[in-house]
């Protein structure tokens, strides 16, 4: 059963911006995975509330910004210069454990993370 809720998917242009949001507490280590038509499940970002220590893929790098804000119980993922390859299903994603050292060239595994959300859908298109 999902203990998580995401919200903020929705249609926008290329170059455009969403942000998508996730309501969880309790949890360590906070991500987004995200899933395109065809595509295999792929890590998106993640940050570990210990230190607020971030990770990104290197497909969304400079361009996406995983935040939380532990007052509301909220990760929120900022999606900028969106591209038509950034559409697929967003999933928000926790684990009570501290988060891997994605940004020192681990990779990002769906099994590292033992909640997740339902999805919510971003689609990126003229």
């Amino acid at each position: 059963q999902a203990k998580l809720v995401e919200s903020g998917g929705g249609s926008v242009q290329p170059g455009g911006s969403l942000r998508l949001s996730c309501v969880a507490s309790g949890y360590t280590c906070m991500g987004w995975f995200r899933q395109g038509p065809g595509k295999e499940l792929e890590g998106v970002a993640s940050i570990d509330s210990t230190d607020g220590v971030s990770s990104y893929a290197d497909s969304v790098k400079g361009r996406f910004t995983i935040s939380q804000d532990n007052a509301k119980s909220t990760v929120y993922l900022e999606m900028n210069s969106l591209k038509p390859e950034d559409s697929a299903m967003y999933y928000c994603t926790a684990d009570p454990g501290r988060c891997f050292p994605y940004g020192l060239g681990v990779s990002f595994k769906s099994t590292d993370f033992r909640v997740w959300g339902q999805g919510t859908q971003v689609t990126v298109g003229s």
